[in-house]
């Protein structure tokens, strides 16, 4: 069971074209939510909603919502950096079966609470864990899930009716899947590779000079 635990962390990828149209059951997506909800949350605060998508046409929406926003991205990268990012695929919104938006609510119970008084970003942090329960599990499950993080915070909650108070904290596309990448797919098409882990560790205090 150990050994499991770590083979599912290390083959987590985040899908965006491999989805298949296969309906997820309806009993997988619940046991994927229970997942989420079992995250640890600050002060047990449980801050979260699940918003399911399955419409086709608000999955459209939610593209266009997409579309315009990265076209203002691929404006940062200039050469080559933006003729790569013009071909990498960068979600998979319409194709995956299931959308589904996690939110954050930071005055569930109350504006502060144990351990947020300090630190009322805790709210979100926990709702992250939230997503990372439910993305672990789904691939144990066999079931991918990709994490769309290009578009306009207000438009998105403007179509989805998600009130100006809560806060997006993923917006995921979920489904099964016609196989999972080796390795990162940002690192196979050459954005990115993986930083080694002993650059990244520091002892009692940050070393002057490291970033």
């Amino acid at each position: 069971m150990l050994e499991d635990i770590y083979k599912v962390i290390h083959e987590r990828r985040d899908v965006r074209d491999e989805f298949l149209p296969r309906p997820l059951d309806d009993a997988v997506i619940k046991k994927l939510l229970e997942a989420a909800h079992s995250a640890p949350s600050v002060g047990f605060q449980q801050p979260w909603n699940f918003l399911l998508i399955r419409d086709k046409k608000r999955k459209n929406q939610v593209k266009e919502i997409f579309a315009r926003a990265q076209a203002e991205e691929a404006k940062i990268f200039t050469d080559e950096r933006r003729k790569l990012y013009n071909r990498l695929k960068l979600q998979g919104i319409v194709k995956a079966p299931l959308n589904l938006v996690v939110t954050c609510d930071r005055s569930r119970d109350g504006r502060t609470g144990l351990g947020r008084f300090h630190n009322p970003q805790m709210s979100a942090y926990s709702c992250v864990c939230a997503v990372e329960n439910l993305w672990l599990a789904a691939r144990a499950e066999n079931i991918g899930v990709g994490w769309v993080s290009i578009y306009h915070d207000d438009e998105l909650k403007a179509l989805l009716k998600i009130p100006a108070e809560i806060e997006i904290i993923a917006y995921l596309c979920i489904g099964y899947v016609s196989h999972f990448y080796d390795s990162p797919e940002l690192e196979q098409k050459g954005w990115r590779k993986r930083v080694p882990l002993e650059s990244l560790i520091y002892h009692e205090e940050w070393p002057k000079g490291a970033q």
